[in-house]
């Protein structure tokens, strides 16, 4: 059974940083293409960040140079660190894992940005 399991989201105020990460079981980690997404109330959910097999990361221009995606293939984890918050980051934050066009999620995990 494949669980992705996300963890660390929070209140925090602007400016702050938050490190989320994403458990996986249940699938051969180091395969697969790694992703995290965000959902705003009232929004679509967007893609943000990637990383693929061989560990190449990819960014909205919203999180460029702010945040950065990580993965551990020995402890089948992957990871978020998210500085300079802004109000705007407010939203629901997925992981997800691609092998063969079928997607995996997680079960999300709230991130607050307020003064």
């Amino acid at each position: 059974q494949v669980q992705l399991v996300e963890s660390g989201g929070g209140l925090l105020q602007p400016g702050g940083s938050l490190r989320p990460s994403c458990s996986a079981s249940g699938i051969t980690f180091r395969f697969y293409f790694l992703s995290w997404y965000r959902q705003a109330p009232g929004k679509q959910r967007e893609l943000f960040a990637s990383i693929g097999s061989n560990g190449n990361a990819r960014y909205a221009d919203s999180v460029k140079g702010r945040f950065t995606i990580t993965r551990d293939n020995d402890k089948n984890t992957l990871s978020l660190q998210m500085n300079d918050l802004k109000s705007e980051d407010t939203a629901v934050y997925y992981c997800n894992a691609r092998y063969a066009a079928v997607d995996h999620w997680g079960q999300g995990t709230q991130v607050t940005v307020s003064s």
